[in-house]
């Protein structure tokens, strides 16, 4: 039998990419199921899965879990959104997202997510820079001061 690795469908040896998963992944064997430490379907879950991060929107939260699945790094979304009580605790009135991980693998997420983090802000940093510098560019002379 052949199995996902990120839903853990099973599938006959003759199937080669997972129906149910965006992008249909390549299906993989026992074998390397275990060794990224993901449980087959008969098996009983015992991960404990642990906060690693959050995002503020959801294609944030996509994009770390897309990082996270990349890494072989098995990945749970919960998605909170705000309510009274949120709101009168946290002081937080927009929803929110945090990327769970299997407590095992929460440094290395949490390293990941902070790396990518990082990486978001200074590419951010760089594209306001650069509308600022066309801004002054497309901007007409200043008129000189009128003469006394």
């Amino acid at each position: 039998m052949k199995y996902c690795a990120r839903c853990g469908s099973e599938y006959q040896d003759s199937v080669q990419q997972c129906a149910d998963c965006p992008g249909n992944p390549l299906l993989v064997s026992a074998e390397e199921m275990r060794s990224r430490g993901l449980p087959l379907p008969h098996e009983l879950d015992t991960r404990v899965f642990v906060r690693a991060g959050s995002a503020e929107d959801p294609f944030t939260a996509e994009v770390y879990t897309q990082l996270l699945q990349d890494a072989n790094i098995p990945v749970l979304v919960r998605a909170g959104r705000s309510g009274v009580v949120d709101k009168l605790t946290t002081g937080n009135v927009l929803p929110w997202w945090e990327i769970h991980v299997p407590a095992e693998q929460q440094v290395r997420a949490a390293t990941l997510l902070e790396q990518e983090r990082l990486r978001e802000l200074a590419t951010n940093d760089e594209a306001a820079a650069a509308a600022e510098a066309e801004e002054r560019e497309t901007e007409p002379p200043a008129a000189p001061p009128p003469a006394p």
